[in-house]
């Protein structure tokens, strides 16, 4: 394998080489792989240490963790590709704790024939994004599995991150009578990766909203701390996300359709494919749920920062045993907003 030559801070693999199942045997084409792309590429002093794991003080405060996989297709697209995607989900998860990120780990499982060229455009938006969140890849692992057996690259992450003290954000804590926010236009990165996958043209340059949204939620709790509830709209879209909420919380939620903040192209692509905005992958949106007396503050907080210029009040909790979601219609009349039924976007993030 040739060495990468990541002058520049870019990674040149611009020959056709390709994974083969010796970059996942253990052996020198597999070092040679980690140390001249993935070392190189997220270098910094926790990773430099070349352990199995990554040891990190911890301040006061709650730990907060997630893991996620993703196994989007196509593995580029407007506005982003997995790596950047990869990323930013797994920081917004920790950030819907009101917690700040600290450190990721990342496991790639790449198929063979997979171009490098490909696999070093991923690990180096992966890297970029990392640094520019500031937000380091600690630690991490490579697979390779035999051709026909995945597809190209799939990614695995984990992200720990400190809650502060007297911050308690979760699921489960909606009232009646508190607010519903949103924090911009919904559908942009299922519309965009659509458009890629299936080869459409809207006749629009639309793009992935994929964003890591810790500094707006650093934001936001700054101003209101006793945010309630925070969730990003991802698989499932805004429907999915409020019903999760509403069921989390035994409450109902009302929301109205003309509060929604959706770009006319999205609206178009949804209208022309038959498919509802609501039910739409989101990677760079926020859904908040506070005290009403808090509202105000909150959408001040979301509009002044530039990921949430388009943030709206959508709605309200409500007393509902059956905890339903309700949208009040641009026509004046009501419908049930349901959990969306089988995969409307398959291998969205």
């Amino acid at each position: 394998m040739p060495h990468l030559d990541l002058r520049d801070g870019r990674v040149d693999l611009s020959h056709d080489d390709r994974v083969d199942l010796s970059h996942g045997g253990g052996g020198r084409a597999m070092a040679r792989l980690i140390e001249d792309l993935f070392m190189a590429a997220f270098d910094n002093p926790l990773l430099a240490q070349r352990n199995d794991q990554a040891q990190f003080p911890v301040g006061a405060g709650r730990m907060a963790m997630t893991t996620d996989g993703y196994v989007i297709s196509p593995l580029f697209f407007p506005g982003g590709d997995i790596g950047s995607l990869a990323v930013h989900g797994t920081i917004n998860d920790i950030a819907m704790a009101g917690a700040r990120p600290l450190y990721l780990s990342a496991a790639f499982i790449l198929e063979e024939g997979l171009p490098l060229a490909d696999l070093g455009r991923v690990v180096q938006s992966m890297a970029e994004a990392s640094r520019k969140a500031g937000v380091p890849v600690v630690t991490g692992d490579t697979k390779v599995v035999e051709k026909g057996k995945g597809d190209g690259v799939f990614i695995v992450t984990a992200g720990v991150g400190m809650v502060p003290d007297g911050v308690m954000i979760s699921g489960d804590r909606a009232r009646p009578g508190d607010a519903v926010l949103l924090s911009g236009t919904i559908g942009d990165h299922g519309i965009a990766v659509m458009s890629v996958r299936e080869g459409l043209d809207f006749g629009t340059s639309l793009l992935s909203d994929s964003a890591a949204l810790h500094t707006l939620v650093a934001d936001m709790v700054a101003a209101a701390p006793d945010i309630h509830c925070l969730r990003d709209p991802t698989r499932g879209g805004l429907a999915a996300t409020l019903n999760e909420l509403a069921r989390q919380s035994g409450v109902g939620i009302v929301i109205e359709e003309d509060r929604i903040p959706i770009r006319p192209e999205v609206r178009g692509a949804c209208e022309l494919l038959g498919l509802d905005p609501l039910n739409i992958a989101n990677e760079g949106k926020l859904v908040a749920i506070a005290a009403a007396a808090d509202a105000d503050r909150l959408l001040a907080a979301l509009r002044a920062h530039p990921l949430g210029r388009d943030a709206a009040i959508i709605g309200r909790v409500v007393e509902d045993g059956h905890r339903f979601v309700q949208m009040k219609t641009s026509f004046g009349g009501a419908r049930v907003v349901d959990w969306l039924s089988g995969e409307q976007l398959p291998r969205i993030c």
